[in-house]
């Protein structure tokens, strides 16, 4: 560039600096619609075009706002719902679209491919270890910000299934019963059936500190506020912690939120999968994921079908689940555990059914095992997994088999051991599942504090059984 050229550019270039810096301060024209009706959870409002999916802002009189978002719309009127109380909302208050980006001052300020769904971009990375954040991505623990944190999309597209490696390396997961008689591979998603009062939270935090994995990730999804913090510093600790990253969307939060907690929670899990991390993901859990979606739904309109659920309930669950498992060769894993609330212990409830269909196995907590004192209680007679058959040993699977085999010949003629009805000898089978009746029931029973290693489990099996 000649010395005239440049002697004429440098004031243009200083003109257009001067320009952008002048647009960036000047007030953006902003159409605004009007809210017209609340009902219920539900907020109708007029004047205004905004996507499924899309935030807004709904300003009170006292000049602050309402965080709401598209969930509907029918012809020119949008139904929104809150992620937060709503009191001080009047007739008629303006509802505002989210505000634009900054106008760039320079060309390389200037975003690749502006995001359309730039509000749904939340924390992830290795800044979030050890903190407990809300389902926004804001810090709980007041630790302070989260700094150094990458922003992630809420979801992403779903992995190519053949592109996924396959489930075949067994997982430790520091449970005697579960290492021997129902093993996890790296990579399943399995699911925890329990009413309640059975020693859900005592199993999930046993988990979470025992299990082989370079990176924990807890979404505690419509449970009471106070087990939050019991749940962090009893059943996970300052061990679990350390590796942690914790997500509540407690009960008394908007249901749109609970959505969004467990979202994000296997959003985060996804993003130290694609680092090539191995994850476990805990979800505490996946019915009050449904029930959020049920109040959502029903509120728009939704006609319910199966026990009060609408069909996007069911359309929901597997869409949330598929998004964990193995990823690619280059990529780590998400192995996964939700826990299924069943009301009355009825194993039949429709979201506990559903849930069997979509996932690699379930274990289920009895009652009657946890009233015994038999902790934890899982009934290995209904529980199954089902890539076990993939990852272990031909001898280990046969010892399996046979510990099954004997319990579940025990239990079956327990009440006739009671009343004195059982002739030793008679069976030879029932004789040798009565004789190692003792040894079986305590090889189930583990201490909270106790950790037993995969190789540990296979040795005390082969013991029980010799």
């Amino acid at each position: 560039m000649s010395e005239t050229e440049a002697l004429i550019l440098d004031p243009l270039q200083q003109r257009l600096r001067t320009w952008r810096e002048a647009l960036r301060h000047t007030p953006v024209f902003t159409k605004a619609g009007r809210l017209v009706r609340i009902n219920g959870l539900v907020m109708e409002a007029m004047g205004l075009k905004l996507p499924l999916g899309a935030s807004c802002r709904i300003e009170t009189p006292t000049g602050g706002s309402v965080e709401a978002e598209v969930v509907g719309f029918q012809g020119d009127k949008l139904f929104l719902m809150p992620t937060e109380e709503v009191y001080g909302l009047a007739p008629g208050a303006r509802v505002l679209p989210p505000e634009p980006p900054p106008i760039p001052l320079h060309a390389d300020e200037i975003p690749e491919a502006p995001s359309p769904d730039r509000a749904k971009h939340l924390p992830a990375g290795e800044a979030l270890l050890g903190r407990v954040v809300d389902a926004a991505g804001r810090p709980l623990d007041g630790k302070g910000p989260l700094a150094g944190a990458t922003l992630r999309p809420l979801f992403a597209p779903p992995i190519n299934p053949l592109a996924r490696t396959p489930i075949d390396t067994p997982l430790d997961v520091g449970i005697r019963a579960i290492n021997a008689l129902l093993t996890v591979g790296r990579g399943q998603r399995l699911g925890l059936f329990a009413g309640s009062g059975v020693g859900k939270s005592v199993l999930i935090g046993m988990m979470a500190r025992f299990t082989v994995a370079e990176v924990i990730v807890v979404g505690l999804i419509g449970e009471r506020g106070r087990e939050v913090k019991e749940f962090i510093e009893q059943n996970l600790g300052p061990e679990g912690l350390a590796r942690a990253v914790v997500v509540a969307a407690p009960a008394d939060v908007s249901p749109l939120l609970r959505l969004q907690g467990a979202a994000y929670a296997t959003a985060i899990a996804e993003q130290f999968r694609d680092e090539g991390r191995h994850v476990l993901l805990i979800m505490d859990s996946l019915t009050r994921y449904a029930m959020a979606q049920r109040e959502i739904a029903l509120a728009v309109g939704e006609p319910p079908v199966t026990k009060g659920y609408p069909p996007s309930v069911f359309a929901r669950l597997p869409a949330i689940v598929e998004r964990t498992g193995n990823g690619t060769d280059d990529q780590g894993s998400i192995t996964a555990f939700y826990t299924v609330l069943t009301e009355g212990d009825d194993q039949q409830d429709p979201i506990a059914d559903a849930a069997r269909a979509i996932l690699d196995g379930h274990f289920v907590l009895s009652r009657a095992l946890a009233d015994s004192g038999h902790y934890p209680a899982i009934d290995i007679e209904q529980s199954i997994s089902r890539v076990m058959p993939q990852v272990v040993s031909e001898e280990h699977l046969t010892l399996a088999r046979r510990f099954k085999k004997l319990w579940s010949r025990y239990q079956r003629a327990r009440d006739l051991i009671a009343v004195g009805a059982y002739q030793p000898g008679a069976d030879v089978e029932l004789d040798e599942a009565v004789r190692r009746q003792p040894a079986m029931a305590a090889f189930l029973q583990q201490g909270m504090n106790e950790c037993v290693s995969f190789t540990e489990a296979c040795e005390g099996l082969r013991r029980v059984l010799a």
